[in-house]
This record gives structure tokens, C-alpha cells and sequence, in this order.
């Protein structure tokens, strides 16, 4: 008669891991990175609150010479009535 050979459950290999050392220095570049990431989003909101407020004050200024040209068109065309 043939022989079994017993089988006994494996347990999967280990895989290496990182030393305390390697994870906290992942770990704080990570960190790094987002803190990094953090003060630039901050800053480039801030540039866009300036940016809204700055386009905000052009469209005004724009309004205020179009309605000083309608203004002089309008008075021309008073002054030309009013001669003729």
C-alpha cells in the first residue's frame, strides 16, 4: 500500500517589514508633504479672494465708463436736437 504523506497547513511566509525606523521617516515626509500641500492651498485661496475682489472692482470701473459714454452720447445727441 502507497504511504500518505501528512499534510500539514502552511502558514504563508512573512513578508518583511519595514523597520520602526523606515515608517517613521515615511511617515514624516508624508506628513511633510501634507502640511506642504496645506499652507499652498491656503495661499492660492487667498490669491483668489484677490482676484475676485480686483475683477469685481474692474467690472465696476467698466459699468462706470459705460455710463459716462451712454452720458456724452446722449448729450450729443441733445445738443444736436436742440440746434437743428
Amino acid at each position: 500500500m502507497a504511504q500518505r504523506k501528512a499534510k500539514t497547513a502552511k502558514r504563508p511566509a512573512k513578508r518583511p517589514s519595514r523597520t520602526t525606523k523606515a515608517a517613521s521617516e515615511a511617515k514624516l515626509k508624508l506628513e511633510t508633504r501634507i502640511k506642504s500641500l496645506e499652507k499652498e492651498r491656503e495661499r492660492l485661496k487667498a490669491r483668489l479672494e484677490v482676484a475676485g475682489e480686483r475683477t469685481a472692482s474692474l467690472e465696476q470701473g467698466r459699468d462706470d465708463v459705460v455710463n459716462r459714454i451712454d452720458w456724452v452720447i446722449d448729450s450729443l445727441h441733445n445738443a444736436i436736437e436742440s440746434e437743428a
